[in-house]
């Protein structure tokens, strides 16, 4: 039995089959992990998400800022960007009982066999792993409730910037969505920057990519992440130093879909079907 561990998808299903068929896979031995972003902006969101749940037991999904945002909009807290790819999911039969199952998913997976975290974007420097496990249960809580409706409609923001425990009701929430979520660059003080999109080395002097901060609290523990496509065109290709693996190797802008073996770390890359940006 093999566990991999798989970058984001973005309606990217036939690349994620021909990915499949390169590792073998094996519905009844084979685990399969997926680092978020499911749908949308590539082509066939809706099979992904209907394979992915019919994986059932057989397969982990961390919510990723593209799932959330599909959410969003099912619940008209926002409209529709133009080059998004939601409407097959939405106008689907089986759109409700969809997203029913998007919307229990987690923030975070965890699997201390195999010594390994996933998150969609990253973690703050501030917290332990143990505090991050915790955290990331306490706002899974709160999409998986009755109180969903009205989280959603106070979901999105830059603020706070700034992780304490002070920090109540929809501000710590949306902090804790913001740093699992949306993740890409910290200054030295731990505050995060959601907006520089940009490959490590371009950013401002200021801003330090999250995994790369020396006081990160989770430098020892083996953490897997994606949302980020240009982080592998940036300055640094040492990503091991920092136990940190990214997955998102850009399948929805012409690049490759990447899954790694956890087992052995080894990589699995398929060319990507999309036009090349």
């Amino acid at each position: 039995m093999s566990t991999y561990a798989i970058g984001d998808l973005q309606g990217c299903y036939s690349e994620l089959q021909d990915l499949l068929d390169k590792i073998n896979f094996d519905e009844t031995n084979d685990r399969l992990w997926f680092a978020g972003d499911l749908v949308n902006r590539g082509p066939e969101s809706l099979k992904c998400l209907r394979f992915v749940k019919s994986l059932g037991e057989n397969a982990k999904t961390v919510l990723g800022n593209h799932d959330l945002h599909i959410l969003a909009i099912a619940n008209n807290v926002r409209k529709p960007h133009r080059k998004d790819t939601v409407d097959e999911i939405l106008n689907a039969d089986d759109s409700k009982k969809l997203l029913k199952w998007l919307r229990k998913q987690p923030l975070l997976v965890n699997e201390p066999n195999l010594k390994y975290t996933m998150i969609h974007a990253g973690l703050p420097p501030q917290w332990t792993l143990e505090q991050a496990k915790d955290l990331a249960q306490e706002t899974e809580s709160l999409l998986q409730s009755k109180q969903f409706d009205d989280f959603i409609q106070n979901m999105y923001g830059d603020q706070p910037d700034t992780w304490s425990e002070k920090l109540k009701d929809n501000d710590r929430h949306r902090y804790i969505i913001n740093a699992l979520t949306r993740t890409r660059y910290c200054d030295q003080n731990g505050k995060l920057n959601i907006k520089e999109t940009c490959a490590p080395g371009k950013q401002s002097e200021s801003l330090i990519p999250w995994y790369a901060l020396p006081d990160r609290k989770t430098k020892k523990d083996k953490l897997i992440f994606g949302h980020w496509s240009t982080v592998l065109l940036g300055n640094e290709k040492n990503f091991k130093q920092y136990n940190v693996y990214p997955l998102d190797t850009g399948c929805l802008w012409g690049g490759e879909l990447t899954a790694m073996r956890l087992e052995d770390e080894k990589l699995f890359s398929v060319p990507s079907k999309q036009p090349k940006i």
